[in-house]
């Protein structure tokens, strides 16, 4: 079981930038994902991000970063990429 915290940035409005107003975070644990999603997940820290989903101008990116035995790894990947699980669970807050 890990803890994901998940960071959508990008988009026309450059979420999560430098200067930004939005920031958009979201967590959850591993083990509430299907099993088709936490392969998705695992998938996606294997590749480094490198997933292969079409790059959409102004799309969105998720910053996701997985905590487990003390040890956190980050990836960034494109929207398409992304188990509906994990966009579902980010909340805009203002800052």
């Amino acid at each position: 079981m890990a803890l994901l915290q998940v960071e959508r940035i990008g988009g026309l409005a450059g979420f999560g930038g430098v200067g930004a107003h939005v920031r958009s975070l979201g967590r959850l644990e591993t083990d509430t994902l299907s099993p088709e999603e936490q392969r998705a997940v695992e998938d996606l820290f294997k590749s480094k991000g490198k997933a292969k989903a079409s790059q959409i101008r102004d799309g969105f990116r998720y910053r996701i970063s997985r905590t487990s035995s003390g040890r956190t790894e980050t990836v960034e990947a494109p929207e398409g990429a992304v188990p509906k699980s994990l966009a579902q669970c980010v909340k805009d807050e203002l800052v």
